[in-house]
């Protein structure tokens, strides 16, 4: 699930990186496209801003994901101790 989520926010990284990129490019240079650099700047930060969230977010679930694999490798140890030995 993490990988997940760190692709999805490497993606939104990169539309961001290329939203801010296109503030540099001359008007004549997109035809058709909005012109105006501020709406590329703020389709920019929006995208940078969702992709750092979903970044925490797949942070947050590897790090809960390990907790629960060590959680039951701790209680698996724990059973294997408490069982009569043969």
């Amino acid at each position: 699930m993490a990988r997940n989520l760190y692709i999805l926010a490497a993606t939104l990284l990169l539309f961001a990186l290329v939203s801010c990129g296109m503030t540099l490019l001359s008007p004549t240079l997109q035809p058709g496209l909005p012109g105006n650099g501020s709406l590329w700047k703020t389709t920019g930060l929006f995208l940078l801003l969702g992709g750092l969230i979903v970044a925490l977010l797949g942070v947050m679930t590897a790090m809960f994901e390990q907790v629960d694999r060590r959680a039951d490798e701790r209680r698996q140890r724990e059973r294997a101790r408490r069982k009569p030995g043969y």
